[in-house]
């Protein structure tokens, strides 16, 4: 028996297809053991696809693709995060300038964070997936506070260029509305919820 948590107990290993570490970061605060191997697949959906249905399909195809790999059986979790502003999609910042961008877009209205998480039991081929989306209020940002925020480098490797967990970052929601896990990165009463449906027998 492998423990993972003080209450759930897998027969096999649970492995996180991110190296996020934020996702790292908030999977260790549930008191999991876990080991960690990013996926490297294509994230290039097609953005015609709504946010739930992106999201849920870049999880399933991370977690399928570490499934692939994986000799011993084990439980794959994956997952994916994007902001959607009227209708697009606000990945990943480019660069700099595009990091301005995306925050001008976010100054003074409401977003969606979606994050779709996916599980794959590999011993008995069980698949779930699911997603959350919080709604998200940035008050208005000053172009100096902008740029100072992407000169600390912070924006560059998150959704919509920003993260809540971060000093900047915090300062410039105004309000939420749903899970705060969420919107930095893995919803954690929803992964809860579904790593343990996915340890039980049928």
């Amino acid at each position: 028996m492998v423990k993972t948590s003080k209450l759930i107990n897998f027969d096999v290993p649970l492995v996180l297809a991110s190296k996020s570490p934020r996702r790292i970061k908030l999977l260790k605060n549930l008191g999991f053991d876990f080991e960690v191997m990013p996926s490297d697949v294509d994230e290039n959906i097609p953005e015609d696809l709504q946010p739930a249905d992106y999201v849920c399909r870049l999880s399933l195809l991370k977690a399928r693709d570490i499934a692939e790999k994986q000799i011993t059986p084990a439980i794959i979790l994956g997952a994916d995060t994007t902001v959607y502003l009227n209708g697009e999609y606000l990945n990943k910042p480019k660069d700099k300038n595009n990091a301005y961008e995306i925050l001008k877009k976010l100054s003074g209205n409401t977003h969606q964070v979606f994050t779709g998480i996916t599980l794959i039991n590999t011993k008995t081929n069980k698949e779930l997936t699911d997603f959350q989306v919080t709604n998200v209020r940035f008050r208005e940002l000053r172009d100096d506070e902008i740029w100072a925020y992407i000169e600390s480098g912070s924006p560059m490797d998150k959704a919509g260029a920003y993260g809540i967990q971060d000093d900047f970052g915090a300062v410039f929601v105004d309000h939420i509305e749903g899970c705060y896990y969420n919107i930095v990165g893995l919803p954690l009463e929803l992964t809860y919820r579904r790593l343990f449906e996915i340890t039980q027998s049928d």
